[in-house]
């Protein structure tokens, strides 16, 4: 006797939809409160990450020697276990180097911006402020070196968990009422 799968219907499992959202609030909080122990599970975890591929990478690079690419993988994989290295056991330097990164992509940006403003005709004004502003947060994160270090990852996590906490909400109450989840 075959039995029939269950017809899944819009609107169910909106409960665990919602459950996840207010998680992912409740965690973006707790980083916000806590900055400097949230930068350090995420330095942590990216440390992480870079070991994982750097093992990976040598395994890889010595399996696949012969390859033509198979020098560049084992260089590439000790580069990435020794950042993933320092990441893990030197966490200040590790959150350090990816707030620098981050002052990088902010005055980058804030220039591109900026030029792009002075090209362009419309949203002229609102893209040159846009620009400035980046900049001026480049300039702030890279004054106010170490201590923004020690907290400005934290504060992205917070703000990737609680929007991303709100937009899970969002589709929840959207499933409920029978649209699909997630649906374009």
């Amino acid at each position: 006797m075959a039995s029939e799968p269950l017809e899944r219907q819009p609107g169910d499992g909106w409960g665990w939809i919602m459950a996840y959202g207010i998680f992912s609030i409740v965690v973006g909080l707790l980083a916000f409160a806590w900055p400097f122990a949230a930068t350090y599970a995420a330095i942590i975890v990216i440390g992480a990450f870079f070991v994982a591929a750097g093992v990976m990478g040598l395994i890889a690079g010595f399996m696949g020697r012969r390859h033509e690419s198979g020098g560049y993988r084992i260089l590439f994989a000790i580069v990435s276990l020794v950042i993933g290295l320092i990441m893990v056991f030197d966490t200040a330097t590790g959150a350090m180097s990816l707030t620098l990164l981050v002052v990088i992509w902010l005055a980058v940006r804030g220039v591109m911006e900026i030029v792009l403003g002075l090209r362009i005709r419309r949203h002229r004004a609102l893209t040159i402020a846009l620009g400035v502003v980046n900049l001026l947060l480049a300039i702030y994160v890279f004054a106010t070196l170490p201590f923004s270090a020690l907290t400005l990852p934290g504060f992205i996590l917070g703000i990737s968990f609680v929007f991303g906490g709100v937009t899970s909400i969002m589709h929840a109450l959207a499933h409920r009422e029978g649209a699909h989840a997630f649906s374009i």
